[in-house]
């Protein structure tokens, strides 16, 4: 199981059951991975739900975060500054390093900088590079449900 922060657009991107990245939304209540947030995150996370949404979907996707098993909830109490360019991309950085998160997941540039700086270390990948991840993880996990395969079960020395 890896630690991940998912941006805002990531987040918004992977919820929708007919996205492509949905699988990266479910990984969170499956077990495959653990969401890491701040307060701070939740709150940007419920403003543009609510932007995009309404208040009682927002506070419904908030809600099932935090009652998650699979969500771990940080405080960063130290703010690195990392990121310039849109220092409001900081607090997903903070919460990855506190963390120890594998990865923040985002299609924003901003996180750029993070490629350059050799401490604290924090990867970043695109959406589909961890969607590959998460596919890929699924398919030879022996916790995850065959459904999720969509392929038939191949009986050993049989392939």
């Amino acid at each position: 199981m890896s630690r991940i922060v998912l941006d805002t657009n990531s987040l918004i991107q992977s919820i929708p059951p007919r996205s492509i990245y949905h699988a990266i939304w479910q990984s969170f209540f499956d077990g495959t991975n653990t969401l890491c947030v701040s307060t701070d995150i939740l709150a940007e996370y419920e403003e543009i739900l609510q932007r995009l949404t309404d208040i009682d979907t927002a506070q419904m996707v908030i809600e099932l975060i935090v009652n998650n098993p699979h969500t771990l909830m940080l405080s960063p109490y130290y703010k690195f500054n990392l990121i310039t360019a849109d220092p409001d991309d900081n607090k997903f950085v903070d919460c990855a390093i506190v963390a120890s998160a594998k990865y923040i997941v985002t299609e924003d540039h901003h996180y750029d900088v993070l490629k350059g700086c050799l401490f604290p270390k924090v990867d970043v990948v695109d959406l589909d590079t961890f969607l590959y991840e998460v596919q890929h993880l699924s398919r030879y996990s022996t916790d995850s449900p065959s459904s999720l395969l969509n392929e038939p079960a191949v009986a050993y020395g049989q392939e």
